[in-house]
C-alpha cells in the first residue's frame, strides 16, 4: 500500500489549533470547556466531517470519530490524544496524537485502504489536571474508573462543578452513558511527543513504548503556629516551613534511595501562610508527585514519604495532614501491539528506540480496557510544557506514517 502523508495539511491543522488560546503566540494556554476549547473543538468537529468520519460526543465531551468498518461489529481499532493545554505550554503535547490520527485516517483513505475492524480517532477530554485537579477525566471515565457520582464531586478552583461547566459546553448527556462497553476496541495507539531528550540524544525518528510510569500524588498540610519573627525565640517556635522544606528534601532522598533511574519524585506545589516578611509561618502545603514503571517500588517510595512526613512534624511539634490524590497503577503495552508498530517500523526503514514514558497519558487507562502501545516522536531538548516546545513537522509526519500503517495492520488482525 503507497501511502503518502500530508504534511502540509498536518501543518495546518496544528497552526489551526495553535490560534485557539487563551495565551499569547507561541504560548498556548487551553482550559477544558474554556471558549478556546469549545472552538478547538468545533475546528475539529469540522475536519472529521470533510473526512467522512462517524461524529459522536458524549456527556463529557470525549469525541469520537470513526471510519465503519466492513465488519463493523468487531471491536474497533483506535488513537486519539487530548487538546486541552496547561497554562504558557505548546502547540504539540496531546494535540499531534489528535491531528495525528485524524491525518492517519485521511491517508489511509486517500490510498484505497478498507478496513476491516472500524477505525477510530478519539479526542479525550481533559488529560491535563489543569481545571479539576485530575488528569485524564476523559479516559478515566471511558472505562469507569472515574464514576458518575464521582465526576459530579469534581469542583475547579473557584468551587465551579464539572457538571456546571460540561452543561455551560453545551455536553448535556448523562454521565451513566460515559463508560465504554466492555470489548469496544481491539486496540488502541496513541502518537504522542516524547517530552524527553531521548530520542533526540540517540538521534532516531522513532520510539516505541513498552510501559508507562505509573502516577501518584499526595497532599500534606502542615500547620505550626505563627508569631512575630522577632519576638518568638528559635527554639520555641513550630515553623510550618521548615517541616515543609524537610519534607521536601525527604521526597527528593526516597526516590534516589530506589537506585533505579526509573523512579522520580517532585515536589510541585509548596505554598505557605501567612506570606509575611515578619510573620512565622504557620501552614505550608505541599503536593508531591511520585512516578515508577514498577509499582511495587512506587508505593515503596510513598510510604517512605508518609513515614517521613510523620517522624519531621513529630520532632518539629507540628501537625499535618496527609491526602493520597491518586495512585494509579502503571501499564504494560501489549507485546502484540508492540511487536506490530516495531514491524511497520522495519518495513518502511525507521529506525526505532525502545522506551519507556515517564509521563503519563490516556494509553494508562486505555491499557486496563484493550491491548495498547505507544508511538513517541522526538522533542527539541527534550522540552514540554513550556511555549518553546517544538517537534519537527517532517518527524511528525514519519510518526503519523508509523500510525497508520499500524493501525491498518491491526484493523485487518
Amino acid at each position: 500500500m503507497e501511502l503518502i502523508i500530508d504534511a502540509q495539511a498536518l501543518g495546518a491543522d496544528l497552526e489551526a489549533l495553535a490560534a485557539y488560546s487563551d495565551d499569547e503566540p507561541p504560548g498556548v494556554t487551553r482550559l477544558v470547556y474554556g471558549p478556546a476549547d469549545l472552538r478547538a473543538r468545533a475546528y475539529l468537529r469540522q475536519q472529521c466531517d470533510e473526512a467522512g468520519l462517524v461524529v459522536r460526543e458524549d456527556g463529557l465531551g470525549n469525541l469520537f470519530a470513526r471510519w465503519p468498518g466492513s465488519e463493523p461489529d468487531l471491536p474497533a481499532v483506535a488513537s486519539g490524544s487530548h487538546i486541552d493545554a496547561l497554562p504558557h505550554a505548546g502547540r504539540f503535547d496531546g494535540t499531534v496524537g489528535v491531528v495525528g490520527a485524524l491525518e492517519a485516517l485521511r491517508a489511509l483513505r486517500r490510498a484505497g485502504f478498507q478496513p476491516r475492524r472500524s477505525l477510530e480517532m478519539i479526542l479525550f477530554t481533559s488529560e491535563e489536571p489543569t481545571r479539576f485537579g485530575l488528569g485524564c477525566l476523559g479516559s478515566r471515565a471511558m472505562i469507569g474508573a472515574l464514576t458518575p457520582d464521582q465526576l459530579r464531586q469534581l469542583r475547579d478552583g473557584q468551587g465551579r462543578s464539572l457538571d456546571e461547566w460540561r452543561t455551560s459546553a453545551d455536553f448535556t448527556a448523562p454521565l451513566e452513558a460515559v463508560a465504554l462497553a466492555p470489548g469496544a476496541y481491539g486496540a488502541f495507539v496513541e502518537l504522542h511527543i516524547e517530552q524527553g531528550p531521548l530520542l533526540e540524544v540517540e538521534g532516531l525518528p522513532i520510539g516505541v513504548v513498552r510501559a508507562i510510569a505509573a502516577p501518584a500524588a499526595l497532599r500534606v498540610v502542615i500547620r505550626g503556629q505563627s508569631g512575630h519573627a522577632g519576638s518568638v525565640l528559635m527554639l520555641e517556635r513550630r515553623d510550618a516551613l521548615l517541616a515543609g522544606a524537610e519534607l521536601a528534601l525527604a521526597v527528593e532522598a526516597a526516590a534516589l534511595g530506589t537506585g533505579s533511574r526509573d523512579t522520580v519524585a517532585t515536589t510541585g506545589i509548596f505554598t505557605i501562610g501567612p506570606g509575611a516578611v515578619n510573620a512565622i509561618p504557620n501552614v505550608a502545603t505541599l503536593e508531591i508527585d511520585v512516578r515508577d514503571i514498577d509499582l511495587e517500588r512506587r508505593d515503596q517510595v510513598l510510604q517512605a514519604i508518609k513515614a517521613s512526613t510523620e517522624a519531621i512534624c513529630a520532632r518539629r511539634h507540628v501537625t499535618y495532614d496527609l491526602i493520597e490524590l491518586n495512585a494509579d497503577p502503571p501499564a504494560t503495552c501489549d507485546p502484540a501491539v508492540v511487536e506490530t508498530i516495531i514491524k511497520v517500523c522495519d518495513r518502511i526503514g525507521l529506525p526505532r528506540l525502545i522506551m519507556i514514558s515517564r509521563a503519563y497519558h490516556d494509553s494508562l487507562f486505555m491499557a486496563r480496557i484493550c491491548p495498547t502501545a505507544m508511538i513517541f516522536i522526538p522533542s527539541r531538548g527534550g522540552i514540554s510544557h513550556r511555549a518553546d516546545e517544538y517537534s519537527d513537522l517532517d518527524q511528525i509526519g514519519q510518526g503519523v506514517a508509523v500510525l497508520a500503517h499500524s493501525l491498518a495492520a491491526l484493523s485487518h488482525a
